[in-house]
């Protein structure tokens, strides 16, 4: 008997950049994802959060135009 798992797809989101850099932390707060810096923190520390592909535990990674960052199976194109 063959058991067939179905992978959700992910999604993809634009993040439209101000300035020269966002903080990750400061990213997962536009988006909504996080209300708090603290959440933030937590969710980042806990290696819930990619960053470019590879798990990123520093909050205060900077992103740049065409990073991107990963939490919960939806990815956030910075542009």
């Amino acid at each position: 008997m063959k058991i067939r798992v179905k992978v959700a797809e992910k999604k993809q989101q634009d993040f439209e950049l101000k300035g020269e850099y966002i903080r990750l932390d400061d990213l997962l707060k536009n988006v909504g994802v996080v209300n708090t810096g603290g959440h933030a923190k937590i969710i980042i520390q806990d290696g819930e959060v990619k960053v470019n592909g590879e798990i990123c535990t520093m909050r205060g990674k900077k992103l740049r135009s065409g990073d991107t960052a990963e939490f919960e199976r939806v990815i956030y194109n910075v542009k």
